[in-house]
């Protein structure tokens, strides 16, 4: 069984940083980690790139050749990286072994995880790999929106909500509606982004939600190892990593205490 983080969330919310970030603290703490690139249009990076959507379609190059606008080109180099799922993905997965840990770092364009299907076929494709997947929805702690609400429907994972750059906040009592979330303040932000006949559906949902808990925050600190290594945990608990591994035994030597 393999695991992966699905890493979304509005651009400038801090996704390819966390990556960054998460990869060193994985190389620091010996641990493997593989950050895969699936953003069309990305060009300069802080982790090695595993798997590089850029070799199977660029952004660039769509806009150049169809004459697509950024939006447009984006969608479209998606939805070829879907038409692309039993070739090109497949191909490069079978790169990997059972137990490998894949971070994907995706693209900020909202509709990808609010409204069209392009990434929920994308996780159904991993999860027929036998993969355990997460989304991780980085939400920027000075620009908090619930976005987050409509990935959480739209992929059915489980689903970790992070406050970024919480470097950034000078007061801890902006970001008190997140850390503890209303349900009444969830079902507003849900119906403002929803046709009105959705209305009873968020109600319904928004129950549901706050009578299991579902929804929770958890706040980044990228200066503090301590604050990635809780996010990680959090993580690796919602995709049950290392839940099958086997006991390793070492070796005993008893000349060694001499």
């Amino acid at each position: 069984m393999g695991y992966a983080q699905l890493v979304i969330g509005p651009a400038g919310s801090g996704k390819s940083t966390y990556c960054s970030s998460l990869y060193q603290h994985c190389e620091t703490v010996g641990r493997t980690m593989h950050v895969v690139n699936l953003d069309p249009a990305a060009e300069n990076f802080d982790y090695p790139v595993a798997m590089d959507i850029r070799e199977l379609i660029s952004l660039e190059d769509v806009m150049e050749e169809l004459g697509l606008g950024p939006n447009g080109g984006l969608l479209y180099c998606m939805e070829h990286l879907e038409e692309n799922l039993d070739d090109w993905l497949t191909e490069e997965l079978d790169n990997y072994m059972d137990d490998d840990y894949l971070v994907f770092d995706c693209p900020g364009q909202i509709e990808l995880f609010s409204h069209v299907p392009v990434l929920k076929n994308f996780v159904e494709h991993l999860q027929r790999k036998n993969f355990n997947v997460c989304a991780v929805y980085l939400l920027d702690s000075q620009k908090c929106c619930g976005l987050f609400l409509t990935a959480m429907v739209q992929l059915e994972l489980p689903h970790i909500n992070i406050l970024s750059k919480m470097d950034l906040v000078t007061n801890k009592k902006d970001i008190e509606d997140f850390l503890n979330p209303e349900p009444q303040v969830l079902l507003s932000e849900l119906n403002q982004r929803m046709a009105p006949q959705f209305s009873k559906l968020n109600k319904a949902l928004i129950e549901l939600v706050d009578e299991y808990n579902m929804v929770s925050f958890v706040p980044l600190d990228l200066r503090k190892e301590s604050s990635i290594r809780y996010v990680l945990a959090q993580i690796d608990n919602c995709i049950q990593y290392g839940e099958d591994a086997d006991v390793k035994i070492k070796d005993f030597d008893p000349e060694d205490d001499d």
